[in-house]
């Protein structure tokens, strides 16, 4: 399983992936010191695991997880217990308080092992634009056909679609969401937004060539230059 190590302190680091090469199971594939280097080892690679710590300058490893548009394994470590409770509302599968021995790592792997030997359901089938979607948001309930949606937004560990004159949360990621949206119909735009290409009223070039497509309700979204050429053959520009 690939791996990722993300601790500011070096020592500790260093020590934890000493420790995990005794797993084979796990694919150590690289290491950061800090949340900024972490979310673009993160972006490239796409780890399964990632041991985090969570108190660390700048930015906590819970604000790294909240950036992120898929749900990799979490194992956190760190010396602080007052996190442990929000730390579950990730794919949390343990929490480990330093410093960690060999023992409690060890109870640690049992349980990422057990996790990974779940049976994957067979992937859902895209949907139809004229499906209807059923939102609750809080105490508010929509029945939305895909085609009136207009875009989806990542929100943290939320993903917010806005459709007609309204908008409404789902806790999911965003990459979920896409899975079952027909290609021919939704476009991901960048690591934020997938839009409806038929909610699209102009489009133009943007910066870092890059585009710029308005909306039909007027918000504008940036299509970043990876996917430019995506766009571009889709739509046959």
């Amino acid at each position: 399983m690939k791996t990722l190590v993300v601790e500011d302190s070096r020592i500790a680091r260093e020590g934890l992936i000493r420790m995990l090469k005794e797993y084979p199971m796990l694919d150590i594939i690289g290491e950061a010191d800090h949340p900024t280097t972490a979310l673009q080892l993160i972006e490239q690679a796409h780890p399964e695991v990632i041991f985090l710590d969570i108190h660390m300058p700048g930015e906590s490893g819970i604000e790294l997880l909240e950036k992120l548009d898929y749900n990799p394994r979490i194992i956190f470590t760190t010396a602080y217990s007052e996190y442990a409770i929000k730390s579950f509302d990730f794919h949390t599968i343990d929490y480990l308080l330093k410093p960690i021995s060999h023992e409690r790592l060890s109870q640690a792997i049992t349980k990422l092992q057990l996790s990974s030997e779940k049976p994957e359901t067979a992937p859902k089938q895209p949907l139809e634009m004229n499906h209807k979607i059923f939102l609750k948001d809080g105490d508010n309930c929509h029945l939305v056909t895909l085609e009136s949606i207009r875009y989806f937004e990542s929100c943290k560990n939320h993903v917010r679609i806005f459709f007609e004159d309204k908008s409404a949360f789902i806790k999911k990621p965003l990459n979920q969401i896409e899975e079952r949206l027909p290609q021919k119909f939704f476009f991901r735009a960048n690591r934020q937004y997938i839009v409806n290409l038929q909610a699209i009223r102009a489009i133009e070039e943007g910066i870092h060539d890059g585009y710029l497509v308005t909306m039909d309700d007027d918000v504008e979204i940036e299509i970043s230059r990876r996917q430019a050429i995506d766009l571009k053959s889709l739509l046959s520009l």
